[in-house]
């Protein structure tokens, strides 16, 4: 059998080794895929760890939120929720391979943002996040766009962090016709507008490359297309 992740628990560890905390932000891209009113709505993030999206969707729409994922350092969610004066614990931590993952429960919103795009099977690991879906509930994944400047960026001064990523699961047209064979409505899936690239928050990036990029980042944001070569997200919204 074909294994499906691309990553591991080591490769996680290393990378969070960098994490700088931070305040949510007050808006995001993807609000406006989201009704108004999702006080206590049960939500559950999907390898989020540390649970930056699970603070924000907690904060800025007081849901009820979950926060799984095979790796957690449950000391850092707990900082993430201080930094943002969030009440300790209110990020219900479940330490779990996604795959062997099962519950009674289902929940009103499932959100995964830069998760799908480390598994070779796309269409298995979407199923996964519809099969967590409560009647009525709202799918809502971001994955990053790497098939344009952005991917040219990750490749030339990060490839180990580019070799993480399926490519395939960027393809929109591709990722219309599996979300197609659900039993989905008002999806949606389309890029995001606002540009930008980025490289991750590693020691071993110099500061100028990381200052460089910073610069083309600022740049494209002159040129607020939809389309592969500058959008930076893919986003898949839909309501079971």
């Amino acid at each position: 059998m074909e294994v499906n992740n691309l990553t591991d628990r080591s490769f996680w560890k290393t990378y969070w080794k960098n994490y700088q905390y931070g305040k949510v932000p007050r808006k995001m891209f993807f609000d406006r895929f989201l009704p108004k009113d999702l006080n206590r709505k049960s939500f559950i993030e999907i390898g989020g760890f540390p649970g930056t999206m699970s603070a924000y969707f907690h904060q800025k729409y007081g849901c009820s939120v979950s926060l799984l994922d095979f790796y957690i350092d449950e000391e850092m969610v707990r900082e993430t929720e201080r930094v943002n004066d969030i009440k300790p614990d209110t990020i219900a931590c479940i330490e779990q391979d996604f795959f062997n993952f099962s519950t009674d429960g289902k929940y009103d919103i499932v959100f995964s943002l830069g998760f799908i795009e480390h598994f070779n099977d796309t269409r298995d690991v979407i199923l996964r996040h519809v099969d967590l879906l409560a009647p009525g509930g709202l799918l809502l994944i971001v994955l990053p766009n790497l098939l344009g400047l952005n991917g040219w960026i990750q490749r030339r001064f990060d490839k180990e962090n580019y070799d993480a990523h399926n490519l395939k699961s960027m393809e929109i047209d591709r990722l219309k016709k599996i979300m197609a064979t659900f039993s989905l409505k008002d999806l949606r899936v389309e890029y995001t507008r606002k540009p930008i690239v980025w490289l991750e928050p590693k020691a071993k990036t110099s500061l100028m490359i990381r200052r460089m990029v910073k610069m083309i980042s600022y740049a494209i944001k002159l040129f607020p297309v939809k389309g592969k070569f500058l959008s930076p997200y893919i986003v898949i919204a839909a309501r079971k």
